[in-house]
């Protein structure tokens, strides 16, 4: 087991601006089992005046829409860690014993699930918000989702071993991630519900679905794979492009190919040389009609895993008088541009006013502007983005003093979007306060665009408020936001 602690479910790499690509969404109907890599694993659609519950998919480009029961969801064994000897987190079991628990900052080593409702547009639920549920959860161990104050501290969202439905309100256009904790290996199904009132008073919901998880190794070393080649055409023009895909059912981590051709006249395959990824691209030529493609998927100790059925390439006679013809094509992959979030280099400061007493005496206060932040999304798919800031770190002041980032909040704006481009901004983060929390010390929405919405360039602003206790040390503070889109 590796050495890990609670103190890693709070941090974050501090990056002002960054970009991530998102490519477009499609649609998959295989099943697939997911251990690493970003996941909204449950992800509130509303279409044809039907509430639906998705999974969508991250791990793979460009991303994918799957149905819930066509996911198996693994929580690896390196995700085991000691419940820490802290009373806050009693709730997990004695201090020092296991449990294993999926972080709700991203760890490249594990799942990084969350829930999602940033496909749902503005003003057509009433007050803005779905209710999400854990309903049920069946499985040989408890199962805990929670997340953090400023302070470190837990805040319990759904909770499997004292009485359910455990139940949230999720604003619209809201992206977010917890840790997920559960007591003992073995397989769980947990049951998600999501519901809703309209604008009109009808209400709607999802019924409860079906989530299946896996703690630890798969039995039997995890489903067979299967193996096939996706992209071929019925039919080329000489000189136009092939591009061939394997395409794995279930999908797993596994990712060396080879290539392999067989063109009439001979009974051998022989290999491609260099093609050992999952994309095989070349120009059709007429000599090479009716040449036959496999791809074969190996294991670490280099073992064929599973080898699809041919592919065969068929090539079109030239036109009788090339030399009075063009053939002219032209196409647009909807999985290229890019979804990249950014601030001007030289105005990225933000300096507030120097706090004052509030008119009740009891608080520090002072308020002023986020820089502008630019979102570009270039992406033919338009699946949507969600922006979002955090302030991972304490401000930090004279002689080691510090403060809590969650003293920090904002109300989010839009500044500039194109004609249609449906940008709206996140939910207003009021600094935190005892009893309710909030704050920037966690990820908070400060804009988004729906699916179907937000290529362009959009700027998004946000007023910031500062709230501090009165024994706080004079002195000036930094501390670094971290802004991304997805």
């Amino acid at each position: 087991m590796r050495a890990r602690g609670f103190a890693a479910l709070v941090a974050g790499a501090v990056v002002v601006a960054g970009a991530v690509l998102a490519p477009a969404v499609a649609s998959a109907a295989e099943g697939v089992v997911l251990s690493k890599g970003h996941t909204d694993a449950v992800d509130v659609h509303y279409e044809g005046g039907a509430l639906s519950l998705k999974v969508h998919d991250d791990t793979v480009s460009p991303s994918v829409t799957r149905d819930p029961a066509d996911v198996t969801f693994q929580v690896l064994p390196e995700a085991a860690m000691a419940v820490p000897d802290d009373p806050r987190f009693a709730f997990l079991g004695p201090a020092g014993s296991q449990v294993w628990l999926l972080p709700m900052t991203q760890d490249p080593d594990l799942l990084w699930p969350g829930w999602n409702t940033t496909t749902l547009d503005s003003g057509v639920f009433a007050g803005d918000k779905v209710r999400l549920s854990l309903v049920d959860v069946q499985g040989p161990g408890t199962v805990t989702l929670f997340t953090q104050d400023a302070f470190g501290g837990p805040i319990i969202k759904f909770r499997g071993d004292d009485g359910l439905p455990d139940a949230i309100d999720v604003p619209v256009h809201t992206h977010a991630h917890s840790n997920w904790a559960f007591s003992a290996l073995g397989s769980y199904t947990l049951k998600f519900q999501a519901d809703a009132t309209l604008t009109d008073g009808t209400t709607v919901s999802t019924g409860p679905v079906d989530y299946s998880f896996v703690v630890g190794e798969l039995s039997g070393g995890g489903p067979e794979v299967g193996l096939s080649i996706s992209g071929m055409a019925d039919e080329y023009q000489p000189n136009d492009t092939v591009t061939l895909n394997a395409v794995q059912t279930p999908q797993s981590e596994r990712d060396h190919y080879h290539w392999f051709s067989r063109c009439p006249g001979t009974d051998d395959w022989t290999i491609i040389p260099g093609e050992v990824g999952a994309s095989y691209s070349f120009t059709a030529t007429r000599q090479l009609n009716a040449c036959e493609y496999v791809v074969k998927l190996y294991d670490d100790d280099h073992a064929v895993v599973a080898t699809s059925e041919p592919a065969t390439l068929w090539v079109a006679f030239p036109p009788e008088n090339p030399g009075a013809s063009q053939s002219i094509t032209a196409s647009i992959d909807e999985t290229q541009g890019s979804l990249v979030i950014s601030v001007n280099p030289d105005d990225r400061a933000v300096v507030l006013p120097p706090a004052q007493l509030n008119p009740a005496g009891d608080r520090w206060e002072s308020t002023g502007e986020l820089r502008p932040v630019t979102v570009t999304d270039t992406r033919a798919g338009q699946p949507g983005w969600s922006a979002s800031g955090q302030v991972p770190a304490d401000f930090t002041g004279p002689d080691g003093a510090t403060f809590s980032a969650g003293y920090l909040g904002w109300s989010p704006r839009v500044i500039a979007q194109g004609p249609g481009q449906g940008v709206v901004a996140g939910p207003e983060v009021a600094p935190y306060s005892v009893g309710t929390g909030g704050g920037l010390g966690n990820s908070a929405a400060l804009g988004s665009a729906a699916s179907g919405a937000g290529r362009g360039t959009a700027q998004l602003g946000a007023g910031l408020r500062l709230s501090l206790p009165t024994e706080t040390p004079a002195g000036t503070y930094r501390a670094t936001l971290t802004l991304t889109a997805i």
